[in-house]
């Protein structure tokens, strides 16, 4: 939600210099980002207002399962989201090893992170 400019929860007073700093550093590199791009895809996130959400958007939907696996490659074997997830039969349970889920295959129990949490509004979580 941070990423794509949509995290609901604004912080206390005091943390809203951070929360200010973190916004305007996604600022800086997304802009560095679009600075980069093809002329032709350039066009399509162009933003005056320098916030780049589309491309915030859709850099968000090409990286996500990656950046949900570098948050949770620090979770223990037992460690589990407190909400129900997924289980081996598809069913809900905790996602409790290693806060993934198993491969639909069965070939590793934590290749599977549950990437469809961010799609849930921020005020179920």
């Amino acid at each position: 939600d941070i990423i794509r400019g949509k995290d609901l929860y604004l912080g206390n007073l005091q943390e809203q210099e951070q929360r200010k700093k973190l916004e305007d550093n996604l600022q800086t590199i997304f802009k560095e980002i679009h600075d980069k791009l093809d002329e032709e895809i350039k066009s399509e996130y162009n933003d005056n207002n320098g916030y780049f959400y589309k491309l915030r958007e859709d850099w968000w939907e090409a990286n996500r399962e990656t950046v949900w696996k570098a948050m949770t490659c620090g979770a223990h074997e037992s460690d589990g989201y407190f909400r129900k997830t997924c289980n081996e039969e598809g069913t809900e349970s905790h996602a409790n090893k290693k806060c993934r889920c198993r491969n639909k295959t069965g070939t590793n129990d934590t290749d599977q992170v549950p990437t469809y949490l961010d799609y849930v509004p921020q005020y179920l979580r």
